[in-house]
């Protein structure tokens, strides 16, 4: 294993609880803001699981990625489920920077055409 993701779970929801004690809204809010959709959701448990996961290997959390795991695979989520869901997000990934690399190009161009007006 790369990380024990078992202990690291614990010592996440260790640090989270000294932190809610420190600044009891941020977790209030935080929690209001994951549980917003949770009650009448469409897309039911397994589904915001997995997507969360594809969201938390796009966002680089490992906290994200230990904690939606643990919430996927308790929702039922296969692995070849997560698999999949991770597919998606190195599709979009990829795809975002090809996309945003557009910007850059036309930045290049920007720059370049004001220094030859300069």
């Amino acid at each position: 294993m790369m990380l024990d993701w078992n202990e690291y779970q614990k010592q996440i929801g260790t640090t989270l609880a000294e932190l809610a004690k420190l600044s009891p809204d941020t977790l209030r809010g935080y929690r209001a803001l994951s549980d917003a959709n949770a009650k009448n959701s469409k897309l039911g448990e397994k589904v915001r699981q997995l997507i969360s996961l594809a969201v938390a290997v796009t966002t680089h959390c490992d906290g994200c990625i230990v904690i939606h795991t643990d919430a996927a695979l308790k929702a039922g989520a296969s692995r070849e489920e997560i698999a999949e869901a991770l597919g998606v997000a190195v599709a979009m990934n990829a795809g975002a920077a090809l996309v945003y690399s557009t910007r850059v190009m036309d930045a290049a161009a920007a720059k370049t055409q004001a220094a030859q007006g300069d």
